[in-house]
């Protein structure tokens, strides 16, 4: 990512985080004078909770920060994964107030309480409703537009606010209306639901940590952008490592005619990694080189019939990088084998064997390839 772009995006995630804050210390300060005004210690409770969800709009920022510090001897690539350890805090909070809630609302079950719910109170979940479900959509779309898993969480976080105290006032309004105390039921309901939603989210920033297999969209378009230099053929063998939000280092191969000098590759390579850059913010650490035969009038067909046969095989999924060398009598080539092959060495020497018969004179050097961004 561009430095002029990355401190313009951290600006707008902290804004905004600070919008969560202020917003959060405002129903918290809300719902404790109401508290105290009417002796309520559930209102008062709940400002305390407010302030908690305060908590995740700070991390959001301090994870921001972070995350922008310059690269080192100790993390050359940058601290930009800080954001995603970010998210999976708040999705643990998030899991946290959920199993808390459901285990409240449980007790409730269990013991039965006749609520007792006054004017103030009504007033004070009315006004949360309506805070939150502005809070949790603004801060939600900034989230996504800013590609910020952090923010989006804290907007879900908001978000599922929201409903608890909605699902409160259509208790509140049950009970009035028939007399019949469905809160402790309706809180057991909601706790599932944000606690599904916390799970989700975890697992979704801890596979982000792992490392997730690129966008297809994208990495489509990064080969596109590659083939549409002159002599370049193809562009296989994108590998694209994920070191935080919008901040990709990748390696491709790009196949070139057998002409081309190593002056030539060098200033080739140079601009692809460039154009690369300045498109799609992401550095090309690495660009290999197939040669493609250009002296061989049988190549193409050859090329051609074997790659045909590569294919037909289940778990090929595409095959390139061809080259024959006739003085050697030589093939070479590589073929990409599905992950989803049960026994992808299997493949390997079925696909030998079937070349094999093809052209029984040539020696064979087939490289099995894995497609890492599943195009």
């Amino acid at each position: 990512m561009r430095e002029d772009t990355a401190v313009e995006r951290d600006g707008v995630i902290i804004r905004t985080s600070i919008i969560g804050i202020i917003a959060n210390i405002f129903l918290a300060a809300f719902k404790a004078v109401f508290g105290l005004l009417t002796h309520s210690i559930a209102i008062v409770l709940d400002a305390v909770n407010n302030l908690s969800d305060a908590g995740s709009s700070v991390i959001t920022i301090v994870g921001t920060k972070l995350a922008a510090k310059l690269p080192d001897r100790k993390h050359p690539f940058g601290y930009g994964r800080i954001e995603y350890m970010s998210a999976m805090l708040i999705s643990m909070i998030i899991l946290y107030a959920g199993v808390t809630s459901l285990t409240e609302s449980v007790k409730k079950i269990i013991t039965p309480v006749t609520p007792d719910y006054s004017t103030a109170s009504l007033i004070v979940v009315g006004v949360a409703v309506v805070v939150k479900i502005i809070l949790g959509r603004y801060v939600k779309s900034v989230g996504v537009k800013m590609n910020s898993d952090a923010l989006v969480n804290s907007g879900e976080d908001a978000t599922l606010d929201s409903v608890i105290s909605a699902s409160t006032l259509a208790a509140a309004v049950i009970f009035i209306l028939t007399g019949l105390s469905l809160e402790a039921w309706l809180g057991a309901v909601i706790s599932l639901v944000i606690i599904k939603s916390g799970i989700e989210m975890l697992k979704d920033t801890i596979s982000k940590l792992l490392g997730e297999s690129a966008d297809a969209e994208f990495a489509k378009e990064i080969k596109k952008t590659v083939r549409s230099f002159k002599d370049v053929s193809g562009a296989y063998d994108l590998v694209l490592n994920d070191y935080g939000p919008d901040r990709f280092n990748g390696s491709i191969h790009i196949e070139i005619p057998d002409t081309y000098s190593a002056n030539q590759i060098d200033e080739l390579i140079r601009d692809i990694q460039n154009e690369v850059y300045r498109k799609h913010n992401v550095l090309l650490t690495a660009v290999g080189i197939y040669s493609l035969n250009t002296s061989n009038d049988s190549s193409a067909q050859m090329r051609n019939k074997i790659y045909r046969a590569a294919v037909a095989h289940e778990y090929v999924t595409q095959a390139h990088a061809f080259y024959v060398n006739e003085e050697k009598k030589n093939i070479r080539f590589d073929a990409v084998v599905s992950l989803d092959a049960p026994d992808r060495k299997a493949v390997y020497n079925e696909l030998v064997a079937d070349i094999s018969k093809l052209y029984p004179d040539y020696t064979l050097q087939i490289a099995v390839d894995t497609d890492y961004t599943q195009i």
